[in-house]
C-alpha cells in the first residue's frame, strides 16, 4: 500500500465526529477512512484538560499504529484542548482540527464582525474559537455560549419538535433577538449540525450558520494535495469504524448521523 492509499484517520470522543466523517466522504470519495469513537468515555466536554489529553493520546496512538497517513480531529473539544500536544507527540502525522477551519469560515462569512459560537462547556471555557477568530479578524465581537443539552438530544435522534425547539430558544433566543444581533453562528460541536433545522427556526433566516464539518473537509482536501497524500487511485474509498464501547450500539446511533451508511460488519470494538 502506498502512502496515498493509506487511510485518513478520523477521531472523536464519540459519534458526533461522524458529521465530519460524512462531509469528508462526500468531499473525498476516493479516500480510505478509518474512524475511531471513544464512546466508552464520552463526553469529553465536561472533563479536565489533563484527562482529555490523556484519552486523546491513547486513541490517536491506536490510529497511528494502524497506519493512518493523517489525522482529522473531528471533535471541537479535543481540537480546542489537545491539538498542540498531538502535533508535538506525532510529528510524522499531519494533524487537522475543526476549530481553525470553522473560525476562518466565520470571519469570511460575517459582514458586521459580530459572531456567536455555540459549543460544549470545555470548548467555550478553553477560548479556542475566540482566539482563532481574533487571529483572522482582530476587530470581531465574539460571544461564546455552551449548549450542553444539544449533544444528548442529537444522540437520541431528537432533531426537532417542541421540546428541542424550546431548549434551543432558551439557549439562543435572547441573543439573536438583540439589536444588533450576531450575523454569523458557528456550530462549534460536531453534534450540532444535526439540530441545524431547529436552530435556524430560533435564530431566523438572516444569520449565516458555519458548519465546521464542511469547512474541515475542504481544509483536509487542500492539505492532502499540498503534501502529495491525496488518493489518486480512481477507486471508491473504504469505510471502517472503531469504537471503545458496544459495536452494535455504535452502528445504530451512527446510522442517524450517516443516513444508514454504517454497517455493523464495518464496526469493530477495541480496548485501550
Amino acid at each position: 500500500m502506498t502512502d496515498r492509499q493509506r487511510p485518513v484517520g478520523v477521531f472523536d470522543s464519540g459519534v458526533g465526529g461522524l458529521t465530519v466523517f460524512r462531509a469528508v466522504r462526500r468531499r473525498l470519495p476516493a479516500e480510505n477512512l478509518l474512524y475511531l469513537g471513544d464512546n466508552a468515555r464520552v463526553p469529553y466536554g465536561s472533563k479536565s484538560r489533563e484527562t482529555i489529553v490523556r484519552y486523546t493520546e491513547e486513541c490517536v496512538s491506536t490510529l497511528v499504529e494502524r497506519g493512518v497517513k493523517c489525522l482529522v480531529v473531528a471533535c471541537n473539544t479535543v481540537s480546542a484542548v489537545a491539538l498542540p500536544t498531538l502535533q508535538s507527540r506525532f510529528p510524522g502525522i499531519p494533524v487537522l482540527g475543526v476549530v481553525e477551519p470553522g473560525a476562518l469560515a466565520a470571519c469570511r462569512a460575517s459582514v458586521s464582525g459580530r459572531i456567536a459560537v455555540i459549543a460544549t462547556r470545555s470548548t467555550v471555557n478553553g477560548g479556542a474559537y475566540v482566539a482563532a477568530i481574533h487571529r483572522y479578524r482582530p476587530d470581531a465581537q465574539v460571544v461564546s455560549l455552551p449548549c450542553p443539552l444539544f449533544v444528548p438530544l442529537a444522540e437520541e435522534g431528537w432533531f426537532d419538535g417542541p421540546l428541542v425547539e424550546g431548549i434551543a430558544a432558551r439557549y439562543l433566543g435572547s441573543l439573536f433577538a438583540a439589536d444588533p444581533a450576531p450575523d454569523c453562528l458557528v456550530l462549534g460541536c460536531t453534534h450540532y449540525p444535526l439540530l441545524s433545522g431547529v436552530i435556524r427556526k430560533v435564530i431566523g433566516p438572516e444569520p449565516v450558520m458555519v458548519d465546521s464539518a464542511e469547512t474541515t473537509a475542504d481544509a483536509l482536501a487542500a492539505m492532502l494535495v499540498e503534501r502529495g497524500l491525496d488518493n489518486t487511485s480512481g477507486q471508491c474509498g473504504s469505510n471502517a469504524f472503531l469504537t471503545t464501547d458496544d459495536a452494535a450500539c455504535f452502528a445504530q446511533i451512527g446510522a442517524r448521523f450517516l443516513g444508514g451508511d454504517v454497517c455493523r460488519d464495518n464496526v469493530s470494538h477495541i480496548s485501550l
